[in-house]
């Protein structure tokens, strides 16, 4: 409670965004805010997530590090004053605390590249591959390089029928888990509801943290040890080295890990939510292979793999990262055996949790803030398209002398929206788009107006074989309603001029391209 109220007068004095597991906040400054993070954050983190979990608080020390490591990066962005770097920075420094926090390089990669980047290309992942790198070699020049948990030797290899049905076993432990990280999400949020009701700050973090301290008093004086409090890493090293392996002892434990680290984050507290889930995921593993093991079945259950693949499904399923899922925990445990059960079973958690909960424990919090962010980076189609290929082809090109009354009168274009090219002498004048409504409302009178009167001369020209990239770009800084696309090169004449390419034309093309992917 003590450091409740410390960590409490931390957050609301200096940097309120500092409370919780931190990564929303990452998240909203980079599609929200430029990738703007206040430095004093970084400050406040540190300082504010020490005090939680040294107090006793079940949180994790991954979500400060990465705000931290985001802080630092958006703090270097604002000093250059470069906006698009900036949030590649802010990226790179959540990569980096990962990568030197749990000494796992290409899963600091993974998690820049899967929750942190609007977009990967050479330009954003090098950035984030040299910053992680950096940060591991330093972490491992202070922490060593061994992993984060010492496993034991793999067992004996099975027969293909008993690896089957390991593996049909691995994917039911996912989908019992993609249940267990759907109840984390609600809980978590449900609990911080119930938290909000209390409005004064200190009572509220304090309460939840005498709860806390209730709950870790019961288990020491019931069972010798406190297990849930801090980021809980002695258990989950006992759990994976077997020597936790009582089916009901760890399935009160996720009980109370669960309660725990929603009651200290719900209520006020500033710590990730990446150990928790790994907790949680070792201890759900680990029953459930206690529980088979108890049933005498001929197929060489070990507690340990269990464990290490239900720390994967737990935080793939609670994340929604399910690529930075198995390369962390194989980077953590250094146990190539375990990657194909852990694909296999991340994969089932995220197909069970996905329907039950849409949003992610990152995302559900923005969505309820009115902040939505996108689930997937898709390649768009339409950006490396030629011009050509997607190009309106039904044009008109007329003088700028012609008549608009004989215009309107003409038969061809009855019912349609028409893209006029108007030409003065050999060159290019202007456009214009003359629609029905304009056309049936003047039916019967005459304006006296010619095409070039009503032509605009905020066009842009490109070429057949431009890319869609280019051409949108084009159309934006010229400020363009629409793109005409020429022939060959040299001085684009209107006899050179083969189709055109408008800003509604850019978004249904957009919109077409995307359809392949299911919501």
């Amino acid at each position: 409670m003590i450091g409740a109220l410390a960590v409490t007068f931390l957050v609301t004095k200096f940097a309120p965004e500092a409370q919780g597991h931190g990564v929303p906040e990452v998240m909203d400054a980079i599609y929200y805010r430029g990738g703007v993070i206040r430095p004093i954050v970084a400050f406040v983190k540190s300082l504010a997530s020490a005090i939680a979990i040294g107090s006793g608080a079940a949180v994790g020390r991954e979500g400060p590090i990465i705000q931290i490591g985001s802080a630092l990066g958006s703090t270097v962005g604002q000093i250059v004053r470069m906006l698009p770097g900036r949030i590649t920075l802010v990226a790179a420094g959540a990569g980096a605390g990962i990568a030197a926090t749990f000494n796992t390089p290409i899963g600091g990669v993974m998690f820049a590249v899967e929750l942190m980047m609007p977009e990967v290309s050479v330009r954003t992942f090098l950035p984030v591959a040299i910053a992680t790198g950096t940060a591991t070699f330093v972490g491992r020049l202070f922490f060593g390089q061994q992993p984060a948990f010492i496993v034991p030797p793999p067992p004996l290899e099975n027969t293909d029928v008993t690896a089957a049905l390991l593996l049909f076993l691995y994917a039911l432990l996912g989908a019992i888990t993609g249940l267990a990280a759907t109840g984390f999400i609600r809980g978590l949020h449900f609990v911080e509801d119930q938290f909000d009701k209390v409005k004064h700050p200190y009572a509220r973090h304090a309460l939840g943290m005498l709860l806390v301290g209730i709950l870790i008093y019961l288990l020491q004086v019931n069972l010798g040890h406190y297990y849930v409090e801090g980021v809980g890493y002695a258990t989950v090293q006992a759990i994976v080295f077997g020597q936790l392996a009582s089916a009901w002892l760890l399935a009160l434990l996720f009980l109370c890990k669960l309660l725990a680290t929603t009651v200290s984050l719900g209520s006020g507290s500033s710590g990730g939510i990446f150990s928790p889930s790994l907790f949680m995921g070792a201890t759900i593993g680990g029953a459930f292979a206690s529980a088979l093991a108890a049933l005498h079945l001929p197929l060489g259950i070990n507690i340990p793999a269990f464990a290490m693949v239900g720390m994967a499904a737990m935080v793939g399923g609670g994340t929604g990262a399910a690529m930075t899922a198995v390369t962390m925990i194989f980077e953590m445990t250094r146990d190539y055996n375990i990657v194909l059960p852990m694909i296999l079973a991340v994969a089932f958690s995220l197909g069970v949790r996905r329907p039950l909960s849409p949003e992610n424990i990152y995302t559900l919090k923005l969505s309820r803030r009115g902040h939505l962010v996108p689930k997937a980076l898709h390649a768009n189609m339409f950006l490396v398209r030629r011009a050509s290929e997607v190009m309106e082809r039904d044009i008109l090109v007329l003088p700028a002398e012609t008549a608009f009354d004989g215009f309107r009168s003409r038969p061809d274009h009855s019912g349609r929206m028409r893209h006029v090219i108007v030409t003065r002498g050999n060159r290019i004048f202007g456009v214009a788009r003359v629609n029905t409504g304009l056309r049936r409302g003047l039916d019967g009178g005459h304006t006296g107006i010619t095409l070039g009167d009503g032509a605009r001369p905020n066009f842009t020209i490109v070429h057949a074989n431009d890319v869609g990239f280019e051409v949108i770009q084009r159309i934006w800084r010229k400020r363009a309603v629409m793109a005409l696309v020429v022939s060959g090169r040299g001085v684009p004449r209107p006899d050179k001029i083969i189709g055109v390419i408008t800003k509604e034309h850019v978004a249904d093309s957009v919109a077409t391209s995307v359809q392949i992917y299911p919501s």
